[in-house]
Parts: structure tokens; C-alpha cells; sequence
């Protein structure tokens, strides 16, 4: 059995039109929900690309991991996708993205070699990297940096683009009504094709990386494929960049009682740079067709992959797995880009098909149980034939709703963000220990708890779908909140670091010592088994005391 586990950047759960969108059509990403099950209720840990990624790459939570934001390094030592898996004698490989940092540091202290298999590994977040780029190779003031020579790059600079860093001047970039290059890094330029043919652009170019990954592997395989798109700039090559326009954008879900006595934490982002670009109209007709574009482009390139996996044979023994690392706002809730709690930007698209039998009856079903994205690691440990570390892993495994089965499962979901890293932590005054938010959400209610002395947000996705109402203002709604703050605190008692031993361990454990005849705070040897005193009884070896 193998296992395709394809993420990409910045989608949208709703951005699918198996999930009802209006105009963006993607018959392969249906055809994947067609074979299996289309999770309606999946969350990421973080919704910020490297604390998310670093919880679906070690089934935690990310303040069990502690890699909560982008550029902070996942500690040393780590049980990664990689570790649990090889264990079972699968391979486990990346094709494209992580966003993961080392811990340098960390491997400097205890002697690893970098260059070394495991210090690889530990460097590529427990992966064995077919090939690994995370894209956004800008040119700044400072110049361009590629420490470790982006393969995407060296890919375009061999097909004749004429660049040091082609990405930045040709895959980022179109051309202007002057001949002058309009860089996808200004919102302005979102509607002109990327100066790129579209075969060598990053997607058909990941997607024959995969392919060539899979024709050369033997099965018994986990391939982590991961796109950098959609996530912006916003710049989409012929002939993608043209196929929607302003009437194909939905109005931005948005209320004015949204600006009205905000939560100080929401209120920080709603005035940010991005925030503010996206308030503006003409910028969300220019980005979210492109947006779009870029999808489609990702769908299309979905459907070369499972029509080579389907005319090689490889398609009824692969497990493939769907989703995204979090969403985007593109203007809703007066927002740019993801951060917060709202669904554009914490729920993602999570589709699973299983190949196994076991799985005919729920192909083409959705479920609506409230999933999180540290579930897919137990999955795939569940998968490979393995028993689940469930004192590592704090997810749970899927399987059974797969297999059409209803166990008993989560009542809330959660979600962190730490935001210590950024101007609004800064904004707000805020030490970077208490610039830390909290989702928990009931399938009702979600309630977002700020550290640092604030009250709480409270929507009722009942009768606020839309999420526009904070119910948090008033104390109307106290009983809600003390039952979701419950919630919180016992989310917050689980058993997240105790991690090298399980309880199964545990249990054989008791009463070891004592066989050992490790015999303390008997009063006469009366209290314990008679074997367990044997070697203590009988006539003295010598008497030490005559002497």
C-alpha cells in the first residue's frame, strides 16, 4: 500500500465545486470525493503555514510541538510522519513545500551531523526530500538569498529563462503595457499572465517531480506532495490568468457590526497593510480571479497525476489524502490573507480516499465530524499496518469513519495561534508569552480566548453562519462561555509530553520491581506473595554479629 498525502498552500475550503462554489470548476478534486469521504469539519492546529504544517508532520498540537509560528525551529528530536512510518518499513519522501526551520541549535548540542542521514532528516522535518522548495525567493535590498538553491530555480535557469532567480522575474512576474516587468507582488498587476510558460510553472513543474517520484519507487511508499499554490503573489500564467473575471467574485462576506467595539486582538488586523487592500474592492476583483486561476490550474494538474496513477496501476493500492494548511480570507471579515479563527481561514478541505475494500461504502459521502489535522498522522500509522503511539500521536485515526462506522469521538475541536512574531503583537503592547489565541468550537459555538487580559469572541454558527456577530460583547451568552472555557481546561489537562513511554509500557511495568525484590515498607513480609520474599528467608549465610 502507499500513500499520497497532497497539501496545498493557502486553499480555501470553499474554493472547490464540491463544496458548492458558484463558478470555479474542479471536476478532479470531485472526482477524488466521488471515491471517497469529503470531511465538511476539518481544522488545522494553526492557521499559519509553519506551526500548521508542523502539527500535520507530528500529529501534535502546537504547543506540544512548539514550533508556533513561521521561522520557529521544530525542537530536536521531534517524532515526525518519517519516524512513525519507516517504522512500519514505509518510505517517506516530500515533494515540495514544508516551511519547516531546523533546530540548528538543538543539533549542534547534541553532536548531530547535518550532513549525516540523521541530521537530514532532522532538517527536513523527518522526510527523506525527493526535492524540497518552499518558493518566495524575493530580491530585496539585501539581494537574493538561495542558501540552498532553489530546485524550482535551477529548473527554470536549465529551460533558458535568462535570471539568477527566474521565480522572482518570470514565474512572479508579468509584463507591463510598457515592456517593464509587473511583479505579482503588487495586488495591481493580479489580472496579466505570469511571464511563464504555463508548463514550467511551479505546479506542472511539482507535479512531473511527483510523477517521476512514483515511477522509480517501490510500493510501500508515502509521498507528501506539497504545492505552494494557491498562496500568493497572486500571478497565474496563460491561460488561467483569463478565465474569470470581476463577475465571477462573490461580495465579501462582511458586516459593519464587525467594526463595531471589536475585540482589540481582531481589531489589530482588521487595520493591518493586507486588511486594508482587501477592503478595496478593485483589489479583490483583480486577486481572486486570479486566486481562482490558480486553483484550477492546481486541479488540472491533479487530474495528470491520478490519470498516471490510474494508467500505471498504482491507483487501486494508494491512499490519497487532500487538504490544505490553512485558507484565506481574501477579503472576508474585512480581512487579507489567514491568521484568525473565522472559517475562511482555519477550516480547510480535507478528502480521503481509501483503496481497500473496507471503504466501498462511504466512496462519494461526506462526514461531518469535527476533524483537526493531527488526525491524518494516526491515519496513515493506521494505514501502514501499524499500532497507533497514542502517547506521541494526539490526533486520532480516521479509519472509521472511512469504513462507514461512528465511533465515539471529539466533542470541540481546537485550534492556537501564537502571534509573538508579528507588528500587531507589538501594536497591542503584548509580551510575546501572552500574544497566544484559543479556538474551541462545539460544532455550535466557537469561542476564541485571547491571552493577555482580554475578554473572549463568541459566534453561534447556527444562527450566525456568517460569523458576524461576536456574541462575547455582552454577558448574554456567560453560561456558553463557561462551557467552552470548560472545554479549553480539559484540552489543556491531556497528557502531551510524556512521550517516551506508553501507557501499555506502564501497565507491564507495575510490579516489576518488587520481582526484582525491591521489597520496601513491609512490616513482617506478610503483605506480598511468599515468592516474592523467598530469597530473603532461610538460615543466615553467616553470622557477622559472633564475630
Amino acid at each position: 500500500m502507499n500513500i499520497l498525502f497532497v497539501m496545498y498552500d493557502q486553499l480555501r475550503f470553499d474554493y472547490l465545486s464540491c463544496a458548492g462554489h458558484p463558478h470555479l470548476q474542479t471536476p478532479n478534486f470531485d472526482r477524488v470525493a466521488s471515491m471517497g469521504v469529503r470531511f465538511t469539519n476539518a481544522f488545522v492546529q494553526s492557521p499559519i503555514c509553519g506551526a500548521s504544517r508542523m502539527s500535520f508532520y507530528t500529529g501534535r498540537y502546537t504547543s506540544s510541538h512548539g514550533a508556533q509560528w513561521n521561522g520557529f525551529p521544530l525542537r530536536v528530536g521531534e517524532h515526525t510522519l518519517g519516524d512513525h512510518l519507516r517504522r512500519e518499513g514505509m518510505e517517506c519522501v516530500l515533494i515540495g513545500k514544508t516551511h519547516m526551520k531546523a533546530d540548528l541549535e538543538g543539533m549542534e548540542r547534541l553532536g548531530i551531523d547535518q550532513t549525516a542521514i540523521i541530521g537530514v532528516r532532522q532538517s527536513e522535518c523527518g522526510f527523506d526530500a525527493w526535492v524540497r522548495d518552499d518558493g518566495l525567493w524575493a530580491e530585496g535590498p539585501d539581494g537574493f538569498y538561495d542558501e540552498k538553491r532553489s530546485p524550482y530555480n535551477e529548473y527554470l535557469k536549465a529551460k533558458g529563462y535568462p535570471s539568477e532567480n527566474p521565480w522572482a522575474h518570470f514565474a512572479n512576474a508579468g509584463i507591463g503595457t510598457q515592456g517593464d516587468m509587473a511583479s505579482g507582488w503588487m495586488f495591481t498587476n493580479a489580472d496579466r499572465p505570469a511571464n511563464i510558460r504555463e508548463e514550467d510553472s511551479e505546479t506542472p513543474w511539482l507535479t512531473r517531480e511527483a510523477i517521476k517520484y512514483v515511477d522509480q519507487a517501490q510500493d510501500g511508499w508515502c509521498a507528501h506532495l506539497s504545492y505552494i499554490k494557491p498562496h500568493w503573489p497572486y500571478i497565474v500564467p496563460a491561460p488561467y490568468h483569463g478565465m474569470y473575471g470581476p463577475d465571477h467574485v462573490a461580495p465579501a462576506l462582511r458586516h459593519e457590526d464587525e467594526r463595531i467595539n471589536p475585540h482589540p486582538v481582531y481589531e489589530a488586523y482588521i487595520n493591518s497593510k493586507v486588511a486594508r487592500a482587501f477592503q478595496q474592492e478593485s483589489v479583490r476583483n483583480k486577486v481572486i480571479p486570479a486566486y481562482m486561476g490558480l486553483v484550477k490550474q492546481c486541479d488540472d494538474q491533479l487530474g495528470v497525476l491520478l490519470d498516471h496513477l490510474e494508467s500505471t496501476g498504482k491507483l487501486q493500492n494508494t491512499m490519497i489524502v487532500l487538504t490544505s494548511d490553512h485558507g484565506d480570507y481574501l477579503g472576508d471579515h474585512w480581512m487579507g490573507e489567514k491568521d484568525l479563527f473565522h472559517q475562511q481561514s482555519v477550516k480547510i478541505p480535507l478528502i480521503i480516499y481509501d483503496p481497500r475494500s473496507e471503504a466501498e461504502p462511504t466512496r462519494g459521502t461526506t462526514c461531518d465530524a469535527l476533524v483537526e489535522s493531527i488526525d491524518l498522522a494516526p491515519t496513515f500509522v493506521d494505514f501502514a499496518g501499524g499500532k497507533i503511539p497514542d502517547h506521541i500521536l494526539e490526533g486520532r485515526a480516521l479509519t472509521p469513519w472511512l469504513h462507514g462506522q461512528s465511533p465515539d469521538w471529539r466533542t470541540f475541536a481546537i485550534s492556537e495561534y501564537d502571534y509573538s512574531g508579528t507588528s500587531h503583537c507589538q501594536a497591542l503592547g503584548l509580551e510575546p508569552r501572552d500574544a497566544r489565541l484559543f479556538m474551541v468550537f462545539d460544532g455550535r459555538y466557537k469561542l476564541i480566548h485571547a491571552e493577555g487580559g482580554f475578554r473572549p469572541m463568541l459566534f453561534d454558527l447556527e444562527t450566525d453562519p456568517a460569523e458576524f456577530h461576536d456574541l462575547a460583547k455582552t454577558d448574554l451568552h456567560a453560561e456558553v462561555v463557561e462551557k467552552l472555557y470548560d472545554d479549553l481546561a480539559q484540552w489543556g489537562r491531556r497528557m502531551a509530553q510524556r512521550v517516551t513511554i506508553s501507557d501499555e509500557q506502564i501497565k507491564a511495568g507495575r510490579g516489576a520491581s518488587s520481582r526484582k525484590g525491591i521489597l520496601p515498607f513491609l512490616i513482617d513480609g506478610s503483605e506480598v506473595p511468599e515468592e516474592l520474599t523467598a530469597g530473603y528467608r532461610g538460615p543466615a549465610r553467616k553470622n557477622y554479629l559472633k564475630d
